[in-house]
């Protein structure tokens, strides 16, 4: 019998940008399920600063690296996503209180949706807390450094869309 649990986990999230976060939970979940799923969100009820296809390749190259973590786009109710993918486990990160209340009252609604459907929380890393993807756009946006809080690779990509468009996108 191996460590890894034999399970496929569902990673969801708009990841837009993908951060140091999002990339830390990837790994740890990673190294805790068979199969994780980064689903990335088409984003129907935020504003995203890249098009689906486009956060879906950048998910894609950094997923790389972990041979059993897979990246595919969603749209509609999680629990059917989760369902039609073989999950079991949907992986949710915490930041704070404020996320915990957030995502505690999803996880319920999940549940109420399919009691077949576990949430894990995972904490984030105490360095990367205070990182989330909509102030890491609004720093970019008005010059400040974002290189503490993306890989280089998201960074380039998040400076190149800002001096196109001046904006932070809206697709």
């Amino acid at each position: 019998m191996t460590s890894v649990t034999r399970l496929t986990a569902v990673y969801p999230g708009t990841f837009d940008p993908m951060t140091l976060g999002h990339e830390d939970l990837m790994r740890r979940a990673s190294g805790l399920f068979e199969r994780l799923i980064l689903a990335v969100a088409v984003g129907h009820h935020k504003r995203t600063m890249f098009t689906i296809a486009e956060r879906l390749e950048i998910a894609t190259e950094l997923a790389a690296k972990y041979p059993n973590v897979e990246v595919m786009a969603f749209r509609g109710l999680l629990r059917d996503f989760v369902v039609g993918h073989g999950g079991k486990v949907v992986v949710r990160g915490l930041r704070a209180v404020s996320d915990f209340e957030y995502e505690f009252q999803m996880a319920g609604m999940n549940q109420q949706l399919n009691a077949g459907i576990e949430t894990l929380f995972l904490m984030a890393d105490v360095s990367l807390q205070p990182i989330a993807s909509k102030l890491v756009k609004e720093i970019a946006l008005f010059g400040g450094d974002i290189s503490k809080f993306v890989s280089p690779a998201v960074r380039e990509d998040v400076m190149a869309r800002i001096a196109k468009t001046g904006t932070l996108g809206d697709y």
